[in-house]
């Protein structure tokens, strides 16, 4: 299961209601930061979310509306919260930015605590036993604009009763066993995982993509996820201008999500023309499984059924 909580909901400019884009992402032990919008700080202390293990941020593109918080973030967490390091991930361009923001901020070589950049490329990027992230291109303006795909890792039940008829052990051989690793016991038989490990369960998935210009080529990327957070900018009524600056509307939105059989979808990065109920509205008609997320909205994204 993962926790999702918006802290920013606002497309381009905050307003009285939705601050700029920026949300986290907790599992287990883990909490990342997706973009860091101006004035995402007092959101997380807003949230009540604090700031202890927000040591991972992940950047969707590098427009200022999504990484200006990050001069803020980083100097609270360095001087209040006595962090040490974070890791920043994002594509060359935002990585690009960054650096020179927090050149503008600190001062050069001034950094307040150790930063590690990572620049994203396709594919896993993050994982450990329980959990993987993958990044995936989009279409944006600019380049090097990514979403990110949130996965629970595979895991196989372990069949005690089978076990115990097989007379293995309680204890390391077990845990080796889970593992994938194949077992020789006292008596010389040899017990494969396959022996002891039932089918995989299903797994959870998240989908989390900033600004878009195009969904037709990520259709099959985020097939079936659990949940999908994906901007919804304008209404149909000026897909014109949404295609001029690269945006998706409310229906090209709830498109996607139908097309690629996402359980829910979660709209954010909404204009400031628009009431939220509108931008509902539409995308309702489309697909129903959908809600327009507002500043610190707390969503928990389980396995359908």
């Amino acid at each position: 299961m993962f926790d999702l909580t918006f802290l920013g909901t606002s497309a381009s400019a905050p307003t009285v209601h939705r601050g700029l884009s920026s949300a986290v992402v907790s599992f287990r032990e883990h909490r990342f930061i997706i973009d860091c919008g101006e004035g995402t700080q007092r959101q997380l202390l807003t949230a009540g979310l604090g700031f202890k293990r927000l040591d991972k941020i992940l950047i969707t593109h590098g427009h200022l509306d999504h990484i200006l918080g990050l001069g803020g973030l980083v100097s609270t967490m360095a001087r209040w919260e006595l962090m040490e390091r974070i890791d920043v991930y994002a594509g060359g361009f935002a990585l690009d930015r960054v650096q020179r923001l927090f050149g503008v901020v600190f001062g050069p070589g001034e950094l307040p605590m150790h930063i590690e950049y990572h620049r994203l490329e396709p594919g896993i990027f993050f994982e450990d036993e329980h959990l993987e992230i993958e990044a995936f291109p989009v279409e944006h303006r600019g380049p090097d604009c990514y979403g990110f795909l949130f996965s629970e890792r595979p895991r196989r039940p372990f069949l005690a009763e089978q076990a115990e008829a097989l007379g293995v052990p309680v204890g390391p051989v077990r845990r080796q066993l889970v593992a994938g690793e194949a077992v020789t016991l006292p008596d010389g038989r040899t017990i494969q995982p396959d022996d002891v490990l039932g089918p995989s369960a299903p797994r959870t998935r998240l989908a989390f993509i900033g600004d878009l210009a195009r969904t037709r080529p990520l259709v099959e990327r985020i097939q079936d996820v659990d949940a999908l957070v994906v901007e919804a900018t304008y209404l149909d009524q000026d897909r014109d201008m949404a295609q001029r600056f690269g945006h998706l509307t409310a229906a090209e939105a709830a498109r996607l999500a139908r097309r690629a059989g996402v359980g829910r979808l979660i709209l954010t990065h909404i204009s400031r023309r628009y009431p939220g109920r509108l931008v509902l509205e539409e995308a309702q008609t489309i697909f129903p499984e959908v809600v327009v997320a507002n500043d610190f909205d707390h969503f928990q994204v389980k396995r359908a059924g």
